[in-house]
């Protein structure tokens, strides 16, 4: 379907990326003390209300581009 050299051209791409941002926040200054954000710890109730949201709508996706197609 791809040619080799496609492949290789796309994995190539990806991992010069990947290195550079990588690179980029290592650079980056994690000093707690002066962050303006502060963690907020959520209720499981929440928590596992969200999950299960996410895992509903990946399974009407999958459901809908896999599993929905006419019959000719």
């Amino acid at each position: 379907m791809f040619s080799k050299k496609v492949i290789l051209a796309s994995m190539v791409w990806g991992l010069m990326f990947g290195l550079g941002t990588n690179a980029a926040i290592a650079n980056v200054n994690h000093d707690s003390s002066t962050t303006q954000f502060h963690p907020m710890e959520q209720p499981l109730v929440i928590k596992a209300a969200v999950t299960a949201g996410g895992l509903t709508l990946v399974c009407l996706e999958i459901w809908w581009f896999l599993l929905s197609k006419r019959k000719l």
